[in-house]
This record gives C-alpha cells, sequence and structure tokens, in this order.
C-alpha cells in the first residue's frame, strides 16, 4: 500500500486518542510495540480512510480492534470493515475484558492471524 498521508485533523485526533488508550489497549499495546509478536510491527492509533484503527500491521495487512459493549452488533463497523477489507485488510476483533482477564489467549489468537497471512497462497495443481 502506497505511503498515506490523512488530513491533519485526523492525525490530530489520533494523537489525542494515543494519549487516552484505554487500560486494555495499553495491555495490549506493550505485548504488540517492538515486534514482540510473530516479528510484526504494528501502530497503534492510526488514521486510515477515514478511520482510525487501534493497531495495524501493515506488513501483514491486519487490523485489531479492542472493542467495549458499544461496538457490539454496530453497522458503522461491518461498514469500516468492508471498505478495509476491499484494500487487503483484515480485521481482528478483540474485547476490553478479553484482553484484561484473558491477555496470553489474545496473543495467540493475534499470533494465528498473522500466521495466516504470511503463509503465501498455494497454486493448484
Amino acid at each position: 500500500m502506497p505511503h498515506h498521508q490523512p488530513p491533519e485533523k485526523h492525525r490530530t485526533f489520533a494523537r489525542a486518542m494515543r494519549i487516552g488508550s484505554t487500560k486494555a489497549e495499553e495491555l495490549l499495546w506493550q505485548q504488540l510495540k517492538g515486534r514482540q509478536v510473530g516479528g510484526a510491527k504494528f501502530r497503534r492509533q492510526v488514521p486510515l480512510k477515514g478511520y482510525i484503527l487501534d493497531f495495524v500491521c501493515f506488513e501483514r495487512k491486519l487490523i485489531i480492534e479492542v472493542d467495549g459493549g458499544q461496538h457490539a452488533d454496530n453497522s458503522a463497523d461491518v461498514r469500516r470493515d468492508v471498505l478495509l477489507g476491499q484494500h487487503g485488510f483484515r480485521d481482528l476483533r478483540v474485547w476490553n475484558d478479553e484482553i484484561e482477564k484473558s491477555l496470553d489467549f489474545v496473543i495467540r489468537r493475534i499470533s494465528s492471524a498473522l500466521a495466516e497471512q504470511a503463509t503465501p497462497l498455494q497454486p493448484r495443481p
């Protein structure tokens, strides 16, 4: 994906969201930063296509969204996922309490998703 330069207002909002991260987002970031999971480089609170992504690995096109109850059955999230999916991104959603109570399990899910993305498709014989 070519380098994306979001509008300044989106960058300012993303910066504010990084400062005001939730406990779950901070816990997960401590595990994701520095290529600690699957050697993948993650960025946090990244503006893309008019949305602010909680965590994204551009190399593997994996988005991780940390959600609270307000995201249950949210049609805006579905539209966002479809749009970003059209650009090759996959979305992995995890709940705040899932991170706080079972961080190891969440990291294993992320590792599996990264491994799936890293496996090149083999041509059929």
